[in-house]
């Protein structure tokens, strides 16, 4: 029975990051993944010492610190003055969405796309309101965007940074864009048909007049500027040693740190904002780990690996597994789970590009595929806006369908 713990735990866990809610009981992802860690740990499923050594400190650190890059962004405003420049030449709706696929689908890649969901959120609304474009509209374009485009970055969202970490990935900044990014190209072109498609009465051709947003902060906005640029440049330079001199290895957590330096050395509003970042998703994570870790140690999962007639190597198997289950338990505890089955069986390079292809794109189809989703949607109900999972599901399932079959066939071209 003892075995068995941490396999009926996990299945608790999803069950009630599904539902979220019981009676007038809410419950927080974070808090009932914690919940789910403190029941293995206290039922010796996984000592402290396994658990402690279960938490990858690489996914903390850099996650803290593109957490302090991210808010001081958004704090100082610098984000959203960035954003007019980037939006401010859409001169219709079809070219805002255009540039909203674009712009935040390539941000993502950067910031990741939990961070762009949070900073995205109250602009989208800013410009459905200000132009008289429909919010759900611009709010399913925030949700696709971030959610595509960060398919092709190892830094693009946290199942990416997992499988970059932990997947045995030798150049992730080369590998990803690689094997990802004409897919995902492909796959942005196709979210701008469907959205046309579901929303054809607000292609209104009314001239959209812009305004500038001023910085509120213009000290803290030179300094995330100069961390973004950091940031940028460090990526850029790890890319160019690892194709010169492999035997140099920039580590990821590394460039988070000393991009997010700027900020927290030189703004007197260092404490707000590490105050103000995202803690529970850290707390998410650990907890994550070690409730992982003990379902793997439990010694469940081996054998319906082995004895599983599916071919779990093979690329069209793994991403159609990783945009099913990722509805059912959410993308990052999938990744979490799968990358110690897959790491089991061997899988190549193909195979690992495919576990970050299918569970990403889970995000389009449902609310529940990714957290990125529900950040969006909590923002704007403190806004007076939603999506409901209808509205979501009409545009998300067709969708996620067409570029479920679009990395299914290029990946599967590339590894045969």
């Amino acid at each position: 029975m003892g075995t068995l713990i941490p396999l009926v735990v996990l299945v608790i866990v999803f069950l009630l990051i599904a539902v979220r809610k019981i009676g007038n009981v809410n419950f927080r992802i974070w808090q009932v993944m914690l919940l789910g860690a403190l029941v293995v740990l206290a039922t010796g499923s996984i000592t402290p010492l396994d658990a402690l050594a279960s938490v990858n400190l690489d996914v903390m650190l850099f996650l803290f610190f593109m957490f302090v890059i991210g808010e001081a962004l958004a704090a100082s405003g610098y984000l959203y003055h960035l954003s007019f420049r980037l939006f401010s030449r859409a001169g219709s709706v079809r070219h805002l969405l255009v540039l909203i696929l674009a712009g935040a689908g390539v941000l993502s890649a950067l910031l990741m796309n939990d961070t762009l969901a949070v900073v995205g959120t109250p602009l989208m609304l800013y410009f459905a309101r200000r132009h008289g474009i429909s919010p759900k509209l611009l709010l399913l374009t925030l949700a696709f965007a971030v959610t595509t485009g960060s398919v092709a970055s190892p830094i693009g969202n946290p199942q990416n940074l997992l499988i970059a970490l932990s997947g045995g990935i030798e150049n992730p900044f080369i590998t990803f864009p690689l094997y990802l990014a004409v897919p995902t190209a492909i796959s942005l072109l196709l979210t701008y048909v469907f959205l046309c498609r579901a929303f054809p009465g607000e292609l209104h051709p009314t001239p959209l007049v812009h305004h500038e947003e001023e910085i509120r902060d213009p000290e803290l906005a030179a300094l995330s500027r100069f961390s973004l640029i950091l940031l940028v440049l460090l990526i850029a330079a790890r890319v160019a040693v690892v194709m010169l001199v492999p035997q140099i290895d920039i580590r990821l957590t590394w460039i988070a740190v000393v991009a997010a330096i700027p900020v927290l050395a030189g703004s007197r509003r260092r404490c707000e904002i590490l105050r103000r970042i995202d803690w529970p998703t850290l707390v998410f994570f650990a907890a994550l780990f070690v409730l992982m870790a003990s379902v793997w140690q439990s010694g469940f999962i081996q054998p319906l690996i082995e004895e599983s007639s599916l071919d779990l190597g093979a690329v069209p198997v793994i991403v159609v597994l990783g945009v099913v289950v990722s509805q059912f338990v959410s993308n990052v505890p999938f990744v979490a789970l799968s990358l110690p089955a897959l790491s089991h069986l061997g899988t190549s390079t193909v195979g690992m590009m495919a576990l970050a292809a299918g569970s990403t794109i889970a995000g389009n189809m449902l609310i529940l595929g990714a957290a990125s989703n529900v950040i969006v949607i909590q923002g704007a109900e403190r806004d007076g806006e939603t999506l409901t999972f209808g509205e979501f599901a009409r545009v998300g399932i067709p969708l996620t369908l067409a570029q479920t079959a679009v990395y299914m066939v290029f990946l599967s071209l590339i590894g045969a």
